[in-house]
């Protein structure tokens, strides 16, 4: 399993509009082949800064998202927003602590 942590960085007067990018597309991506879990957090002290947080079941499943439309059509919309480039952490998942 792959866990993606993706910081995003948005200017203060775009975050109502990547809200609303997040909410017409979020069960999209939840439904989209390989998405195992899919969360979007907000910094509590810095709320332009939000952390999108995945898993996926394999490498192959984020990159085949990555290159999708779904990935291309929602990433067009969301960067001109940014404040800061994103930045993206792909993990291996070693042992849960549960």
């Amino acid at each position: 399993m792959i866990v993606r942590i993706v910081k995003l960085t948005f200017r203060t007067e775009e975050i109502e509009s990547f809200k609303t990018i997040l909410e017409d597309s979020k069960e999209k991506i939840r439904a989209f082949p390989g998405v195992l879990y899919l969360q979007m957090l907000q910094a509590s002290k810095e709320p332009s800064v939000f952390f999108t947080y995945s898993h996926w079941e394999s490498e192959q499943d984020l990159e085949n998202y990555r290159h999708s439309e779904l990935f291309k059509s929602t990433w067009a919309k969301t960067k001109p927003l940014f404040s800061a480039p994103a930045q993206a952490w792909s993990n291996n998942e070693l042992h849960r602590l549960d």
